[in-house]
């Protein structure tokens, strides 16, 4: 786990709303493992980098968020199998970003999949599975999702909060 977030701060910024880098305040990263149990490590590892960062009352929303969006990661994008694939740079296949510009925060997370995420159109709330980008789409302000180009094979699939200043104490 590491806390650099510029590997990820140009390629965001092609994808979601302009925004100055000079204005990102925080960034986080993480590689997880093709494991199931990586969803806890990802909850765990947003706790610790949120608890430092003020986020107002959007605590739970990202957390819930990032958990969709790495258990989506771990089960449409790696190889049946999990497998230990790793992309160029030598992390594990799918990586976490946390990054707080302003008054936005952007989770954001890296798959070696080439294909893109599918929402369905209608929900099934009595199913078991497939209800991750609804949620994604209901607790965030947004999200949305880029293909990689370079040495880097995959994807980026992001959601954007909007956060109010803490009050001034």
């Amino acid at each position: 786990m590491g806390t650099n977030g510029s590997t990820m701060l140009e390629p965001l910024r092609q994808g979601l709303p302009p925004m100055d880098p000079a204005s990102v305040s925080c960034a986080a990263s993480c590689a997880l493992p093709p494991r199931y149990e990586a969803v806890r490590e990802a909850r765990r590892f947003t706790r610790r980098t949120l608890d430092g960062w003020p986020t107002g009352d959007r605590f739970d929303d990202i957390c819930l968020v990032v958990s969709e969006l790495v258990t989506n990661a771990l089960r449409h994008a790696l190889p049946a199998g999990g497998g230990d694939a790793r992309p160029a740079d030598g992390h594990g296949p799918v990586r976490l970003h946390l990054m707080r510009c302003a008054e936005r925060l952007v989770c954001a997370v890296r798959d070696p999949s080439d294909d893109s995420p599918v929402a369905r159109e209608t929900e099934d709330f009595a199913a078991e599975s497939g209800r991750g980008l609804f949620l994604v789409e209901s607790f965030s302000d947004g999200w949305g999702w880029y293909p990689l180009t370079g040495t880097l094979r995959g994807k980026v699939v992001w959601a954007l909060f909007r956060l109010s200043e803490p009050p001034a104490e």
